[in-house]
Order: C-alpha cells, then sequence, then structure tokens
C-alpha cells in the first residue's frame, strides 16, 4: 500500500516481517528502549494488547509481527503521533488487528473499560524533573518528561484495564526502580520478571524492563543482563535477535 508522507516525515523499516514505520525526526523517534520492551513482553495466541502512548504505533507493530496476539491498541495522546501511527498501519495492512485510539492516559480505563486487556505495555516518559524545559509542550518534551501522566497514573489505570491476572510490561530507568516497585504494588501488580539493561559490559545499567501481575503472588526472577554493545557500533548477538536482523 502506498502512503503519503507529510512534510518532515521519513519511511523506516523495521527489520521484521517487512514492516515499514512513518516518523518525523522533528517530532520524535522511536529508540531501543521500545524495541526491547517487544522483545521483553510476552503475548500469547489469542489475547488482547493495549500499548499505553504508543507515539507512532512502534510497539503494537512490532508486537504483531513477533506474537501470536489476536488485537492490538495504541492510546496516544498527540494528535500528530496517532496520525503517523495509524497511517503506518495502513501501510503494513495491519487495520484488522491493530487500532490507534487518541487519548489520554489517565482516562484509558474509562475510554477502554475495565479488565479488557490480557496485557498492557508501556514505554513511559522516564523524567519526573521538568527543569531546563524550554517548552514543556513540544512532542519530544511530552514523550520524555511526565508533563501529561505520571508513572502513578500509568500504573492506576493499567490496574483498572488488566484482567486479573493479566501482566504489565515496561521499560525504564533504573534510577527510579525502587519508586516503580513501590508504586506497582500500591495498585496490586507484582513485579514478576525483572531485566537490566547494560550499553557495555563493564558500565552500569541505563535501562530495566519489568513485568509485572495483577494480582500474582510476591515471587520475582531477575533474568540475566542484557549487554547492548560488544563494541562500538556492534550489538551482541541477543540485540540482533530482538532486532530480527
Amino acid at each position: 500500500m502506498m502512503t503519503e508522507l507529510k512534510s518532515g516525515e521519513r519511511l523506516d523499516e523495521l527489520q521484521r516481517n517487512g514492516y515499514r514505520i512513518i516518523q518525523n525526526p522533528g517530532r520524535f523517534c522511536f529508540g531501543m528502549d521500545a524495541v526491547l520492551l517487544s522483545g521483553f513482553a510476552r503475548v500469547k495466541e489469542g489475547e488482547r494488547v493495549l500499548d499505553l502512548g504508543t507515539g507512532t504505533g512502534i510497539i503494537p507493530i512490532l508486537l504483531r509481527g513477533k506474537t501470536k496476539g489476536r488485537d492490538f491498541t495504541g492510546l496516544e495522546i498527540q494528535e500528530e503521533s496517532a496520525d503517523m501511527a495509524r497511517r503506518s498501519v495502513e501501510l503494513n495492512d495491519l487495520t484488522d488487528s491493530i487500532s490507534i485510539v487518541k487519548g489520554d492516559i489517565r482516562e484509558a480505563a474509562s475510554i477502554f473499560g475495565a479488565a479488557s486487556f490480557d496485557a498492557v505495555t508501556c514505554n513511559p516518559p522516564y523524567m519526573t524533573d521538568q527543569h531546563g524545559l524550554k517548552n514543556p509542550e513540544l512532542p519530544k518534551a511530552i514523550a520524555r518528561h511526565e508533563i501529561l501522566c505520571s508513572f502513578e497514573d500509568v500504573a492506576r489505570e493499567t490496574a483498572k484495564l488488566l484482567k486479573p491476572g493479566g501482566r504489565f510490561y515496561l521499560v525504564h530507568r533504573p534510577f527510579r526502580l525502587a519508586e516503580l516497585i513501590m508504586t506497582l504494588g500500591k495498585y496490586k501488580l507484582e513485579p514478576k520478571r525483572m531485566q537490566l539493561v547494560y550499553p557495555y559490559v563493564d558500565r552500569e545499567p541505563n535501562m530495566v524492563l519489568l513485568e509485572a501481575c495483577r494480582g500474582g503472588r510476591p515471587r520475582m526472577t531477575v533474568e540475566k543482563p542484557l549487554i547492548v554493545y560488544r563494541e562500538p557500533g556492534v550489538y551482541t548477538d541477543e540485540i540482533y535477535d530482538i532486532y530480527g536482523y
């Protein structure tokens, strides 16, 4: 299917199933964190999945390519991003299995209804501090800083959206790990799996992947570390595998 690109947009290959995605570097482009989350999330056959703050739809598109889930939805508050996501879904002929909804994460449960998803994914804004933001309404600022929603908003809505026993998958920064686990616990989202991501084997981790279960029992598995680069510019085998090269 052909699609019209708007000013500033580009078309990127996703290295999986021939999928492509429309992005605008002036607004925001997906990063490795989204790709790693799509590799960490476990979606079973026939499941319904919601991605909160989907941006240009990268996570639903990758999950559709990697899993046997039945139905994927992306929720995005910024109209331009949601529009790019919709056009990418159409470009890849995925309208039968992926839908993009414009809306606010803080109202997600009222938009979709309680206990309506088997799994929820989220690559939320990492930064709480708005210090130094010249214009807090800029698309990149909204994607990176908790301007339009906090992690507590994400956890609260996810707890309502998930079916009992449903799973929540997120990627975040390790410096907020204690707060993340406490907030998840507050909403009865029990952390079950954790994986730390290191840029190089001798550096400290710069990402954390978490799986939590709605109403799960307290027991968490810490998976072996994920190392991104073997040397500058050369990914480890695990990263190539997740990307699908």
